[in-house]
């Protein structure tokens, strides 16, 4: 399979202006509540052309969906019948496809799912779904790797999630829409993706209470209607071009923004001295010499974001004094510590925390992209090293951001995407530009 770098002439300040992308952790879960549809289509504005979106249309189109998708618009067109079968060669190459078992139980009675597949960064069960859809009154069965779920009519009960998971939340969401009586999730997910689905299910004609206190509450309704909607901004990539400016002393807007989405990381960035201004819909960052070291958690919306937290840590590289950063959300979310200190950081891991201790400067090396996240920190810590760095694995990256090394070379950023294998055809015809 082909793989890439991307080398970086670091140590160059970035300035301009550029606008978010739709957030991939909104579009992949309103795709697959397309599935809920018969005989209708949803059209969703911007989506963001990358990896995990391709998959999840393939998957989409395998069940009998038909797509168009072009320049960010997508057009999905449910039939009368669908399959209720997924694909495993498509479901192992990303996680977020278990977010078509609700759907599907939900509209076809039953649904074969294998276990998904997706990041390498510590144990991600579903087993919260498969509770909560047993709960429902699914039958669930394990048959060689794979979930076969089935349902005679899913019935509304009550259900508290151990945990608040994202994926979970969103699974029984859509399984609820359609099942007899009311439903009331609890411990919910309350990040900013899960009321946009709730927002495209009730436009669709679901009857849903959802106020972000982790409380949700469905009506079951005997059918869904088309309906046109847009994703929200995303907020990861956002920060991820915000922390940019600030770790090579950069000037730039970041605009499609939603500014409480991002609050966590703003309140941090205040207490490091980071200078910028927030708008209405856009933040500008201002140059600062060198940041102050800080403490954070990682924890559920709205506290830190763990997808931040990679690249919150190669910028605290640079801080002045010591930071300590405490994961708690996922488990082996450290293994870009490694690569970092191969570029001169100064990061000595504790268990689940790590403290940084800030260098004056980056030194720039060949390292290796374990994710989607520690890709997106070693391009940052690649932007301001002295000397070149090449990131090798960075097919991770576009799980996530969308023409990254494009936009980065807009703000003048000294970036270049290479083949690590012979190839036919230019480098503009990769992966990641293929149409979905």
């Amino acid at each position: 399979m082909m793989d890439y770098k991307m080398k970086i002439a670091g140590g160059i300040p970035l300035h301009g202006k550029i606008e978010a992308q739709g957030a991939k952790n909104a579009a992949l879960p309103v795709m697959a509540a397309s599935l809920l549809l018969k005989d209708a289509t949803l059209r969703i504005h911007k989506v963001p052309r990358l990896h995990d979106v391709i998959t999840m249309a393939d998957l989409l189109r395998d069940l009998g969906a038909d797509i168009f998708y072009e320049k960010g618009e997508m057009s999905i067109s449910i039939p009368e019948e669908l399959s209720w079968e997924t694909p495993a060669n498509l479901v192992r190459k990303m996680r977020a496809s278990s977010l078509v078992l609700g759907p599907l139980l939900a509209r076809c009675g039953r649904a074969i799912l294998p276990l998904p597949g997706g990041c390498s960064i510590g144990s991600r069960p579903i087993d919260l779904h498969l509770k909560g859809l047993s709960r429902m009154g699914a039958t669930i069965d394990l048959v060689h790797g794979a979930v076969h779920a089935t349902a005679n009519g899913l019935k509304g009960c009550r259900i508290y999630l151990d945990f608040p998971s994202v994926g979970a939340t969103e699974n029984l969401l859509m399984a609820a829409v359609f099942a007899q009586g009311e439903t009331v999730l609890e411990n919910t997910a309350r990040e900013p993706e899960i009321t946009n689905l709730v927002q495209t299910l009730k436009a669709m004609g679901a009857i849903i209470e959802e106020d972000g206190t982790g409380v949700i509450r469905i009506q079951g309704v005997d059918e869904l209607h088309g309906e046109e909607i847009t994703v929200i901004p995303d907020r990861i990539e956002a920060c991820t071009y915000i922390l940019a400016a600030i770790i090579t002393g950069g000037e730039v807007e970041i605009t499609n923004i939603i500014p409480q989405h991002i609050d966590s990381l703003l309140a941090k960035l205040e207490e490091a001295g980071a200078n910028f201004t927030v708008e209405q819909d856009r933040v500008l960052v201002h140059p600062v010499k060198r940041l102050k070291a800080v403490s954070l958690k990682t924890l559920p919306y709205p506290g830190f974001p763990t997808d931040l937290q990679p690249q919150v840590m190669a910028t605290l590289a640079l801080a002045e004094g010591a930071s300590v950063i405490q994961e708690g959300v996922f488990q082996s979310r450290f293994l870009h510590v490694s690569e970092l200190n191969k570029m001169g950081a100064k990061i000595e891991l504790q268990g689940n925390t790590a403290v940084v201790t800030g260098v004056e400067q980056l030194i720039g090396a060949d390292v290796n992209a374990t994710d989607l996240r520690a890709g997106a920190a070693l391009i940052l810590a690649g932007l301001a090293a002295k000397d070149e760095t090449s990131v090798f694995h960075i097919g991770h990256v576009w799980r996530g951001y969308e023409d990254m090394d494009i936009k980065l070379q807009q703000l003048g950023g000294r970036v270049e995407v290479i083949p690590t294998e012979p190839l036919s055809t230019k480098v503009n015809g990769a992966v990641r530009k293929e149409e979905a």
